[in-house]
């Protein structure tokens, strides 16, 4: 939990069910933990294959964005406290518990099994 996190690669372990009705959902990761990796985040994309985890966060925003994007705030212990899908040119609010922000394609979140509760684990590539 108290974990330091580098910029890099990792898989996304989804606890629980996916629209498959199978078990542990598993998804490409981007670690962005750097204050330059966080700031550049997803912008300048037009998709991502997986997902962006910024660690530290409790907001993101979409300026300057090509896309819209589905975002899951993560508490300490990596349990989703919020899903939204923001549009390009917006603000989100920030989340007081979020300590984690994950990032993906409009849409994708719904089907790993990203929602409200889940809980997520981050498996970083040393």
């Amino acid at each position: 939990m108290g974990r330091r996190w580098r910029d890099g690669v990792g898989e996304l372990v989804v606890e629980g069910d996916g629209e498959s009705g199978g078990g542990d959902v598993i998804v490409p990761v981007e670690i962005a933990r750097s204050y330059r990796a966080r700031a550049r985040g997803l912008l300048g994309r037009d998709r991502i294959g997986g997902a962006m985890l910024l660690t530290p966060a409790g907001s993101v925003h979409t300026f300057g964005m090509r896309m819209a994007i589905d975002v899951a705030y993560l508490d300490r212990r990596f349990r989703v406290i919020s899903v939204r899908t923001m549009r390009p040119g917006r603000l989100g609010l920030p989340r007081v518990r979020s300590r984690h922000v994950l990032e993906a394609e409009a849409g994708v979140m719904a089907g790993w099994g990203v929602r409200v509760g889940a809980r997520v684990t981050v498996r970083a590539e040393e």
